[in-house]
């Protein structure tokens, strides 16, 4: 039975555009051969469990957080994204964004 009135808006799949974002292209990396799916499930839960999470998770930035650095460290272990590389791009960024009048576009520049 569909409960669903004409003019209801679904609530979104994800709560930020960087969830879908990091969601998407872990879907994208392992449907081209980078890991499994069942590799990406030990990996994720055991970083959930590192991080003491011992209670169910609304798919908000705690679980998006442990799922982004679960996809780090898997590209850094084989290369594709060194840590040090990820760390240097996280900081660019950042001081881009500090440094950016409200409402301009933020713009990474080369280093």
């Amino acid at each position: 039975m569909n409960t669903c009135r004409p003019g209801d808006v679904p609530e979104p799949a994800f709560e930020q555009p960087w969830h879908a974002q990091a969601f998407a292209l872990t879907v994208h990396l392992n449907e081209n051969g980078r890991f499994t799916w069942p590799e990406w499930v030990s990996r994720f839960s055991a970083t959930l469990a590192r991080h003491g999470v011992s209670r169910d998770l609304n798919g908000g930035d705690d679980y998006f957080a442990a799922w982004l650095e679960t996809l780090e460290a898997i590209l850094a272990e084989d290369g594709a994204a060194p840590a040090s590389e990820v760390e240097s791009t996280r900081e660019g960024w950042e001081k881009a964004y500090l440094e950016t009048p409200h409402g301009h576009p933020v713009v990474l520049r080369d280093a």
